[in-house]
């Protein structure tokens, strides 16, 4: 009988991750019935694909007008599980979800392996009971986290991390910083969930409009994704300057590279930066209410732009004591108030072009330190390796 696998995804970034995780499972055995939740990039990979879930991807607050649906996804989920248990559940990414997944396959004797370890060195720890009683496995993709689970009782394993499989060039390779006069490219990355576009993006365009005024002739990249596109879209309506603007959905891999200068919201988004060796500023948006009654309490971690994270010592990223001394890029986190400092500081760095081709280097050296192709492959191995672990206790 086929073996069947479940994956769970509620990304965008978490779908893309999960088909080329579905891509090498089928290499490895074309027989695999694989379902789940997630994407069109896992629906493509071959997935079954029994609801869309991440084409309204939410954060925190925001997420809390999706509660109902979850609620019934759940719900669905659970009961599938009773009437035919997958052989290996995968959670991708977004834990908010994917520990009550964990927890429904976990119910019915499920093994359950989590690609993409939560960040719990950063904030919630706490949840670690969670991955202990639930997960069986996880899938570290950031080199430091397989000491920090490890110590907290819990099987975890290395892999490397998936943009390195995803891109087309290999990282690394610095690029020298060109000549732009008065006509920098800058690109405008407002994340890929609607609710992150719609609170940073205002505020980019902002900054945009201050680094017009030092530089008229700039030209602004704005890759999108297919739910963050029709907010920014929204937003450039009517602007007297809107042909500086060139806008396109899944363009990542081919604006990054042009950019003389980057400003993206913090997350998966700076690594993927990195690794083109562009110069950025990092911001995200946070309601100063929010931030100051809960967020500043629950967030144990000072720096919040992964690259500045992966630049500092492994035991330090993962204890939250990196400072502001060891960035690499600067980082404006919880972005609320003023965008002047963000908007002062891009225009600082577009006229300073030795500044510009020092971070491009060391960038370039974070890139080449990372660089380990092969993730999906690996998760695929562990994959297959639980799923024959399971065969064998049936069979005793």
């Amino acid at each position: 009988m086929a073996k069947r696998v479940f994956i769970t995804a509620a990304e965008v970034s978490g779908d893309l991750h999960a088909s080329h995780l579905i891509r090498s499972l089928q290499e490895l055995d074309a027989g695999l019935i694989i379902e789940g939740h997630g994407g069109p990039q896992m629906r493509a990979a071959g997935a079954t694909i029994h609801t869309e879930t991440t084409a309204n991807a939410a954060m925190g607050f925001s997420a809390l007008a999706r509660v109902k649906e979850m609620f019934a996804l759940l719900k669905w989920t659970r009961e599938h599980f009773r009437k035919a248990p997958p052989d290996l559940q995968i959670c991708v990414d977004s834990p908010a979800l994917n520990f009550h997944f964990a927890k429904a396959a976990h119910a019915v004797g499920t093994p359950v392996l989590y690609y993409v370890a939560p960040q719990l060195w950063a904030w919630r720890e706490g949840r670690m009971k969670k991955v202990v009683k639930w997960v069986d496995k996880v899938a570290c993709i950031l080199p430091f986290e397989e000491a920090y689970y490890r110590s907290h009782g819990v099987d975890a394993t290395f892999v490397g991390h998936p943009l390195f499989d995803e891109l087309e060039e290999p990282a690394g390779e610095a690029r020298p910083v060109r000549a732009f006069g008065d006509a920098p490219i800058v690109g405008l990355l407002a994340g890929s969930r609607r609710s992150e576009a719609a609170r940073n993006f205002p505020r980019m365009l902002e900054v945009a409009a201050a680094i017009r005024k030092r530089f008229a002739n700039t030209r602004f990249l704005l890759p999108t994704t297919a739910a963050t596109d029709p907010i920014v879209r929204g937003h450039l309506e009517g602007l007297a300057d809107g042909l500086a603007f060139e806008i396109r959905q899944g363009a990542f891999d081919e604006f990054v590279p042009r950019c003389d200068l980057v400003m993206t919201v913090s997350g998966t988004a700076t690594l993927h930066v990195a690794l083109h060796n562009t110069p950025m500023i990092v911001v995200y948006y946070g309601r100063p209410l929010t931030w100051n009654a809960v967020g500043r309490w629950l967030i144990k971690t000072r720096t919040y732009a992964l690259v500045n994270l992966l630049a500092a010592d492994g035991a330090l990223a993962s204890s939250g004591r990196v400072t502001p001394a060891m960035h690499i890029v600067p980082e404006f986190v919880p972005w609320y108030g003023s965008t002047s400092p963000a908007a002062e500081h891009a225009v600082s760095l577009l006229s300073n072009p030795a500044e510009l081709a020092s971070q491009r280097e060391r960038l370039a050296g974070l890139a080449r330190k990372l660089e380990r192709p092969g993730a999906s492959m690996a998760v695929a191995r562990m994959a297959l390796g639980m799923l024959e672990q399971r065969v064998t206790a049936k069979s005793l």
